[in-house]
């Protein structure tokens, strides 16, 4: 071998080298910059995350208040220790023009109604206000990627549905394992079946005062009585002429942990409910009323997939037809 092959073979073997450590250089920048692009990203989601998690436990609380919300329909919110959040509505069934609205059987599918949220529900049927009703199925919350039923997907009620005189369905249980609100065309509310037929009716699993005294709690082990949930439970008061809804906010760290049952009878009894029953509570719990330019306005704080303010979609809800306090106004 000559010495400029030799020269040759080592000028040669200097630019592979060269190039080499310039390949590996890019690439080990390119890594670097994908690591810092990867990191930054990192830091953001846990910016994210983290602000998340401190609003969700640190959020500041309403102040209580008291107001009329529409012609014949009071609101109260109470601010409790605990904390907890009750919403309190008195609706005078004596207000002239006021109805109610239950939601309708589906008439797209085999399934007793179609599932909508409170807000769909009220925007739909152009209601004043409106609340979630009976339990139902099927129903399943695994995640936001995976719960049913999505709004318009097919759920059949717990107990007794009626609207308008349409009592679409019986319920899936037996019926001694619900209690029903009946209200009739006159607007006259009942815990007992009218004889001259249904009109509307909603239900729910456990009437929680009769004749002004409340149940007797003997499971003290049962998760679902003592534990604290979102609650809704719907009443009227001693001579019949004030239905009384009430609704608990829940499962909100520091902002609303819910309800025992013995808590949501406390709170019914000291809204003057002489009659009352329990309906869903959980992530079904809301209360919605129309807004100013007659969009869905929702006064609790619901909680649906573990999201705050999230809407559940529901099978069944109760409404309120009333005339505005600006309509009252100008008559």
């Amino acid at each position: 071998m000559t010495d400029e092959s030799v020269l040759n073979i080592v000028v040669m073997v200097c630019v592979l080298g060269v190039a080499g450590i310039s390949i590996c250089a890019r690439r080990r920048k390119q890594k670097q910059r994908w690591f810092s692009g990867v990191a930054a990203i990192s830091v953001i989601c846990l910016l994210i995350i983290g602000g998340a998690a401190f609003w969700y436990t640190h959020r500041p609380l309403p102040a209580p208040t008291r107001t009329s919300l529409f012609r014949g329909i009071e609101y109260e919110r109470l601010v409790e220790d605990g904390p907890m959040i009750v919403h309190v509505v008195r609706i005078d069934l004596d207000t002239p023009e006021l109805t109610f609205r239950i939601t309708p059987a589906s008439s797209s599918s085999s399934y007793d109604v179609d599932a909508r949220t409170t807000s769909e529900f009220l925007s739909e049927f152009k209601l004043q206000l409106a609340i979630n009703g009976d339990f139902f199925d099927p129903w399943r919350d695994i995640g936001f990627w995976d719960y049913y039923p999505h709004s318009g997907d097919g759920v059949n009620t717990r107990g007794l549905s009626a609207a308008i005189g349409d009592v679409y369905t019986e319920g899936y249980t037996l019926k001694e394992r619900y209690h029903t609100l009946y209200i009739s065309e006159t607007n006259e509310a009942s815990f007992t079946a009218p004889d001259n037929g249904i009109f509307n009716a909603i239900s729910g699993n456990i009437r929680l005062i009769q004749n002004g005294d409340p149940i007797s709690i003997t499971d003290v082990e049962n998760e679902y009585l003592m534990k604290r949930h979102p609650r809704t439970a719907v009443g009227f008061d001693e001579a019949g002429k004030t239905l009384i809804i009430v609704v608990i906010d829940g499962r909100q760290p520091n902002y609303s942990e819910g309800a025992t049952i013995p808590e949501l009878i406390e709170f019914m009894l000291g809204s003057g409910v002489f009659e009352g029953i329990n309906l869903d509570g959980g992530g079904s719990s809301t209360l919605v009323i129309e807004g100013e330019q007659g969009q869905a306005v929702v006064l609790n704080s619901p909680i649906h997939n573990r999201i705050p303010g999230r809407e559940r979609p529901i099978a069944n809800h109760l409404g309120v037809y009333t005339e505005r306090l600006n309509q009252v106004e100008h008559e």
